[in-house]
């Protein structure tokens, strides 16, 4: 065999050497196309205190309305939940309303406000700044946000 009767010969095998069936995988992990709306979420996880989270989730994708009333920190109201000195979640989002400021373990800090786009990598404090409730968006780091070990 040679060029294309090679290819050939390889693509015709790959069913039967144990590769698995790629159609099917994609299909058992591809979620379908759908729409949602967090006003009726697939979950909703309360804080400890003074905030919530609602959740979508789209095959294994999760995302997260989260609401931070006006004293919320994570240390005190998310931390009994994670049992962590610190959170260990990555959040990549949008913040719809309020400011929050984020601490990281190594003592950066950054304040995310409405409008903004954020990236917070895990290992970090958070509280909102100011008498409105901070309303954010992620897509990243909700999985398993405010879950009780």
């Amino acid at each position: 065999m040679c060029g294309g009767g090679v290819v050939k010969w390889f693509l015709r095998g790959i069913g039967r050497v144990g590769f698995p069936n790629r159609e099917a995988d994609m299909a058992a992990t591809t979620p379908k196309l759908d729409a949602k709306t967090f006003d009726e979420p697939d979950e909703v996880r309360q804080f400890v205190a003074k905030g919530h989270l609602d959740v979508l989730t789209f095959g294994g994708i999760t995302a997260g309305r989260g609401t931070f009333e006006p004293g919320w920190k994570w240390s005190e109201n998310v931390k009994p939940l994670a049992g962590t000195d610190s959170c260990q979640s990555a959040h990549t989002g949008y913040m719809l309303a309020g400011r929050m400021m984020v601490v990281m373990d190594s003592g950066e800090e950054l304040e995310v406000k409405a409008g903004d786009a954020f990236h917070m990598p895990p290992g970090h404090d958070a509280w909102t700044i100011g008498d409105e409730p901070c309303v954010l968006l992620d897509f990243s780091g909700f999985a398993d946000y405010a879950k009780p070990n």
